[in-house]
C-alpha cells in the first residue's frame, strides 16, 4: 500500500513521511520544491503531472496549499489555482485510479470570521457545527475544495476524510503585539489551551484513514459498508472528565503492533453465555 502525500517539503507534510518511513510504510512524498521527503517534483496545478503520480498509489494524503502567510504576496488566482483545480487534479486523478482512502487537509480558516467573539461573549465554541464564513481568500478556497472532496463521495463514492486543522506551525506569531507581549514558548504553550494543535497530533489524524484500510486488509478484514448509529460520549467526557481509552485509534495501534485490541479485562472476563442452552442459530433466541 503506497501513500502519496502532497506537500511533502511543508510541515505537515514532511511530519507525516518522517512517521511513514520510521514506519517502513511504502509513502511518496510530492512537492514544488525539493527536500529530502520529495521523491517528484512538479505541481498539483499540473492535471498531467497528478496523474503520472497515482500508479500503484492506495491512499493520497494532501496537504499542500497556499496558506494564510500567502495571502498577502499572491494574488487570488494563485490561491483558486492550487487550493481549488489543484484539489480537483487529484481528486480526478485518485477517483480514476481506485484510490482507497483520501485525506484532505483543510482549515478552521474555514470558519473565519465566526471565529471572533460576540459582544459579551466570552469565546466562541469552535464545533463542526459553526458556520463557515471564510474572511480571506486562503479560507474561501479550502472550503470551495472541502465541497469538491465531498463532491466527489457523493458522485464517485471515493472515500475521503477532511481534516480542519488549527496552528501547529512552529514560527512566530503573525500579531507584533502578541510577539511583543509573550516570548515564543510562552504564547505556544498558552495556545495548547484553546487553539494550538501539535504537528505529532495532526500526523496521528491523518495517518488513522489509509492506516486503516492497511492493517485491515492484511488481516482480510472489512470495514462494515455502512453504519446507523454513532453513539456520542461528548457530555461524559465534558462533566465526568472520562476520557476512553479503547477506542478505534487504540484498535488501530494494537493492530500495527500485532496486539489483542481488547482490555486485559475484557479478556480476563470472557464469554460466559446468557442461557445454560445451547442454540443453533445464535447465542440466543431473538424475541420476534
Amino acid at each position: 500500500m503506497t501513500i502519496l502525500v502532497t506537500g511533502s517539503a511543508g510541515h505537515l507534510g514532511e511530519a507525516i513521511l518522517r512517521t511513514l518511513r520510521a514506519r517502513g510504510s511504502p509513502a511518496r512524498g510530492l512537492d514544488l520544491k525539493p527536500s529530502p521527503f520529495t521523491d517528484a517534483v512538479g505541481s498539483i496545478v499540473d492535471p498531467g503531472f497528478v496523474r503520472r503520480q497515482m500508479g500503484g498509489v492506495t491512499a493520497v494524503i494532501h496537504t499542500a496549499t497556499l496558506h494564510k502567510p500567502h495571502v498577502a504576496t499572491h494574488a487570488k488566482q494563485d490561491f483558486v489555482d492550487t487550493n481549488v483545480a489543484g484539489t480537483l487534479n487529484l481528486l480526478e486523478a485518485a477517483a480514476a485510479a481506485g484510490v482507497k482512502s483520501f485525506v484532505f487537509t483543510s482549515t478552521t480558516s474555514a470558519f473565519g470570521s465566526q471565529l471572533r467573539p460576540e459582544s459579551g461573549q466570552a469565546a466562541v465554541w469552535v464545533t463542526e457545527e459553526l458556520p463557515s464564513v471564510p474572511k480571506n481568500i486562503y479560507g474561501t478556497t479550502k472550503l470551495m475544495a472541502e465541497n469538491l472532496c465531498e463532491l466527489f463521495f457523493r458522485e464517485r463514492a471515493l472515500p475521503v476524510v477532511t481534516l480542519r486543522t488549527s496552528r501547529f506551525f512552529p514560527e512566530d506569531d503573525d500579531n507584533p503585539a502578541m510577539r511583543s507581549a509573550y516570548t515564543l514558548e510562552n504564547a505556544q504553550a498558552n495556545e495548547l489551551l484553546y487553539r494550538r494543535l501539535d504537528i505529532a497530533d495532526a500526523v496521528s489524524a491523518h495517518l488513522l484513514a489509509p492506516e486503516c484500510a492497511q492493517l485491515y486488509a492484511a488481516r482480510g478484514w472489512r470495514l462494515f459498508p455502512a453504519i446507523d448509529r454513532v453513539y456520542v460520549n461528548e457530555r461524559a467526557r465534558r462533566e465526568l472528565g472520562w476520557r476512553p481509552e479503547f477506542d478505534f485509534a487504540h484498535v488501530l495501534r494494537s493492530l500495527r503492533d500485532n496486539r489483542d485490541f481488547r482490555s486485559t479485562l475484557a479478556r480476563e472476563v470472557g464469554s460466559k453465555g446468557y442461557h445454560d442452552t445451547l442454540f443453533d442459530d445464535g447465542p440466543y433466541p431473538v424475541a420476534s
